[in-house]
């Protein structure tokens, strides 16, 4: 048996989990976020901790069974915590700034980038080299946050880009000049 699968997922306070056979739903202080669970896993609400177990040991079951439980954990934080990544910006004359809602981005490109929002996620800026992404869906999360990196990733021999805070750029070395 999965040994993630295996762990039941206590809820904090303010948590509500409901199934609805294959269908699962968790509202708490931040929002309400759904998922769907595949056929041969079940999941179970039980004295305020959820238990996810599968029918059978087929292979792609076994394989769905810790993942579901993974899953519907991270739905429970997002809803209390929510999750969020930072980005910064290295490069002379890049820089973020918010224009409402939207994120402008000037990535030394001949006009200014506006990245906008999707629903259920938030963008701020610290700093105009700080770009935070939040949101309670950890998925769109990190995708939202991995579509405005790609805007202009890091390259890899001056280090300018958009990168994750505390990512480590490897640098290459430049032109070796001229042996006589």
């Amino acid at each position: 048996m999965s040994r993630i699968g295996r762990k039941a997922i206590t809820l904090p306070k303010g948590v509500d989990v409901t199934v609805n056979g294959q269908h699962v739903t968790v509202k708490g202080a931040k929002g309400t976020l759904e998922m769907d669970v595949m056929h041969h896993i079940a999941v179970t609400v039980a004295d305020g901790a959820v238990s996810v177990t599968r029918e059978n040991d087929n292979k792609a079951v076994r394989a769905a069974h810790g993942m579901t439980r993974a899953l519907i954990n991270n739905m429970v934080v997002g809803v209390t915590e929510g999750f969020q990544k930072v980005l910064e910006i290295v490069g002379v004359g890049y820089r973020a700034q918010m224009q409402g809602k939207n994120l402008v981005l000037s990535l030394g490109f001949s006009h200014p980038v506006e990245v906008v929002p999707p629903a259920g996620i938030e963008f701020a800026c610290e700093s105009p080299i700080k770009i935070i992404v939040r949101g309670i869906d950890k998925q769109l999360v990190g995708q939202v946050a991995s579509n405005v990196r790609g805007y202009r990733p890091p390259e890899p021999y001056k280090g300018k880009g958009i990168r994750y805070a505390g990512e480590y750029v490897i640098r290459k070395a430049g032109k070796a000049g001229a042996k006589k």
